[in-house]
């Protein structure tokens, strides 16, 4: 059977708007700056709606403070929201759900997850206990206006700030504390493959976009359960943002303080699906 086919049939019997398959923001059509939060098995493709009943915390930042975010409408495929004019940043919280993956599918997650030494290790010890995995996850969404940064912290639980630009600073906070180690991947719309990048110990990474148009940081921060033996806790992000002509440099390059990031690969093509769940 088909991966593709077999993350879907993963997806339907899962409860919640979705599995571990990303979600984010992206531009949706009206007037004003009206956002949608979908979930797709790879960005760019939004597949999946997320649910109102299913968001425990949003909100926007503008230069004045905290803004609301008002969700409008489902669509089939993304929950739309109105962002007020002169909102910088918006996000999103979901509320945590819980799945039980495939054992088919552990190696694939593995792979998008780009998990730590001791993660590998602990899993290799449940594996070789016969223990499932199972896995309680909560997502964080959060998108820039084009042209604008993410300075200020959301509250989110894992929340990915865009400080700067030109190059593109972002830091990522757990409840609030820079995130050390934390591996993120930057994809583009039109890319076939990502860059993976990790945090430094003041939770930043530093990258310079190699094309124009929409990208993506993602990361999922994946640790073994302090209360529940033998099970996995894990905080999905990603922040949205888009870059135009004039962000990209003549020659690029991408970095990290301690993980330096090869942009070689990167091309503009349509992106192969190598989904999460």
């Amino acid at each position: 059977m088909p991966l593709r086919t077999l993350l879907a049939a993963a997806l339907l019997a899962c409860a919640g708007p979705a599995t571990a398959h990303d979600t984010w923001f992206e531009p949706a059509p009206g007037t004003g700056w009206r956002i949608a939060l979908g979930t797709g098995n790879q960005f760019p493709v939004q597949e999946i709606g997320v649910g109102a009943n299913y968001v425990v915390r949003q909100g926007c930042a503008g230069p004045n403070g905290a803004l609301p975010l008002k969700a409008l409408s489902n669509t089939d495929t993304a929950l739309v929201f109105a962002a007020p004019v002169d909102a910088t940043s918006c996000w999103a919280q979901l509320e945590p759900f819980e799945v039980t993956l495939a054992p088919n599918l552990i190696d694939v997650y593995l792979r998008e997850v780009n998990p730590t030494p001791a993660n590998l290790a602990a899993w290799k010890d449940m594996a070789a206990r016969g223990k499932p995995w199972v896995e309680r996850y909560v997502k964080h969404a959060r998108m820039v206006r084009p042209g604008a940064t993410a300075a200020q912290p959301s509250g989110m639980g894992l929340d990915a700030l865009l400080e700067s630009t030109g190059p593109h600073v972002f830091r990522v906070l757990r409840d609030g504390q820079p995130l050390p180690d934390f591996a993120v991947e930057l994809r583009h719309e039109r890319a076939r493959v990502g860059v993976w990048m990790r945090t430094d110990a003041a939770g930043r990474v530093s990258f310079t976009p190699t094309l124009a148009g929409n990208w993506l940081l993602r990361g999922i921060d994946l640790r073994v359960s302090a209360t529940r033996p033998d099970t996995w806790d894990s905080r999905f992000v990603t922040l949205a943002f888009s870059v135009d002509q004039n962000g990209i440099k003549a020659s690029p390059k991408a970095r990290s303080t301690n993980q330096p990031a090869d942009t070689a690969a990167m091309s503009a093509e349509p992106p192969t699906n190598t989904a999460q769940r």
